[in-house]
């Protein structure tokens, strides 16, 4: 019986002894290295390179190393003339910090057996998800809507939107209105396009707001306790709404005695009325044949990308036969990014009746590749019914003083009336796989003759934009030259029947 009870006080003993020994061979003991007050830095995203830390404390000496999760890191110990530690740097390799989650950082110091571990205290490093990317919107469908009415589906387009699933949660939609700003709920997300209601509580009355995505940080890594905050994300551009009086009424006066443009069948009219100081473009949707869910409502055709206004004047629009593209004349130089000089041709994609990731979006006609429009202006477009085609004059400023008059009425625009004036196609490519746009000059006309002081009148295309007529001078013309653009003879025509 004495030896059994010997035998488990021997076991006893050895069991005491292998828990009290720790990695370096002493008993178990605190810490007695240096110690850690901070690291740099202290998180990083997953999917990083490699990269340098900076471990700050005290009791570091030159034989110091940095263990990352038990795994010793290469060390660089920096020192004085007198020995005394600087800093203490490790290099942290990309294997390492490849997936989120959190590490563990300590440092070891030249242990001496009982009573000195070398041990630091540790502290710990956070490995962030990648960092969520910055939202940008091209567009919103629609950009207007009626003080007092409906709830309104909204379409935004752009790029870096994030979804739903997202452990962030992604993407918020926030409806900026002068006195509120309201996050709008249930929104459906893919990465190009968000589909979000602005409920008629927001639309009560008339303002400009304004539509912008925010995009959250990447979430925390799981059972994370400290560093605990995501990355990435922040607020896009916003893009302008506007709430119109009830009645559908843009704030707006009337200006110049214009011809608008009506399409097809009724439904929209293109005019052009003072806005802010300058004559704008706009496209009215009259409901005219709708269904009764249809919604009076007034949109804004001179704008840029971003759905600014035109910085300058524009004038004598022409729609399409859907109303889907409006042409029109400005001097704005906001509307595109590579603006010309002057008074230029700008082709507004409505985006009506198109697809919900159709984004509104203006580019400039006038401009041709052999440089036969630079130093022109360009005024009067007609567009064929497609929209692909767009007819219009260039004007180059006579350079004779006593005929450089503009002919002008106290409710129209100046029109270049002298100078030379050219009869310009351009061929946008709209709805047309595999093709190049490209412009093609109809015809010059010289404009330094007598004038009759009537105000010129621009080309009027066809609906298939295989003819064109052109009201000439005092000298009327059968143009008897044809041009091919793309398999379409256009026929140039001035004056009356021959």
């Amino acid at each position: 019986m004495k030896r059994s009870w010997a035998i488990l006080a021997v076991v006893f003993l050895g069991f005491i002894a292998a828990a009290g020994c720790n990695d370096y061979g002493s008993t178990f003991q605190n810490n007695t290295g240096a110690t850690i007050t901070s690291l740099s830095p202290s998180n990083i995203n997953a999917g990083s390179k490699d990269f340098s830390l900076v471990v700050n404390g005290g009791g570091f000496v030159a034989q110091t190393v940095v263990n990352w999760n038990g795994t010793k890191l290469k060390t660089v110990v920096a020192v004085d003339v007198n020995g005394n530690v600087l800093s203490v740097t490790a290099t942290v390799p990309a294997a390492l910090v490849a997936s989120p989650g959190q590490a563990t950082v300590i440092t070891s110091n030249p242990f001496s057996g009982a009573g000195n571990n070398g041990l630091s205290n540790p502290l710990a490093f956070t490995i962030n998800p990648p960092g969520n990317p910055l939202p940008v919107i091209t567009g919103i469908s629609p950009s207007t809507a009626v003080a007092g009415g409906p709830s309104v589906p909204l379409t935004i387009t752009g790029t870096s939107f994030v979804l739903s699933t997202d452990p962030s949660g992604g993407s918020k939609v926030v409806f900026n209105l002068p006195t509120s700003q309201t996050t709008l709920p249930n929104p459906t997300i893919t990465a190009t396009q968000i589909t979000v209601t602005i409920d008629s509580s927001l639309l009560v009355n008339a303002a400009t707001a304004g539509v912008t995505v925010i995009n959250p940080p990447s979430p925390a890594p799981p059972n994370c306790v400290t560093n605990c905050t995501g990355s990435g994300g922040g607020p896009s551009n916003t893009e302008t709404f506007t709430i119109t009086a009830a009645g559908g009424a843009v704030a707006h006066t009337s200006v110049a005695e214009e011809t608008p443009a009506v399409s097809a069948n009724g439904r929209y009219v293109a005019y052009t009325s003072a806005q802010d100081g300058h004559t704008q473009t706009f496209l009215r949707d009259t409901c005219v044949g709708a269904d009764s869910g249809c919604t009076s409502r007034t949109m804004l055709i001179s704008a840029a990308q971003d759905g600014t206004s035109g910085n300058n004047d524009s004038h004598w629009p022409s729609m399409s036969s859907d109303a889907r593209y409006v042409v029109f004349t400005s001097a704005a130089n906001n509307l595109v990014a590579a603006s010309s000089s002057g008074r230029q041709i700008y082709l507004r994609d409505t985006c009506l009746g198109a697809p919900a990731s159709c984004g509104p979006s203006t580019q400039l006609v006038s401009t041709d590749a052999g440089g036969a429009l630079i130093g022109t202006e360009a005024i009067l477009p007609s567009i064929s019914a497609s929209g692909r085609f767009v007819a219009f004059i260039a004007v180059t400023p006579t350079h004779n003083s006593s005929q450089a008059a503009q002919t002008k009425s106290a409710l129209a625009p100046a029109v270049p009336n002298s100078g030379y004036r050219q009869v310009f196609v351009r061929d946008t490519c709209l709805g047309v796989a595999n093709c190049t746009p490209s412009t093609t000059r109809i015809s010059m006309e010289p404009g330094d003759a007598p004038q009759t002081g009537a105000l010129p009148a621009g080309p009027a295309l066809s609906g298939s934009a295989k003819n064109i007529a052109l009201a000439g001078g005092s000298n009327p013309t059968w143009f008897t030259r044809t041009v091919p653009v793309d398999d379409r003879v256009f026929l140039a025509i001035t004056g009356a029947k021959p």
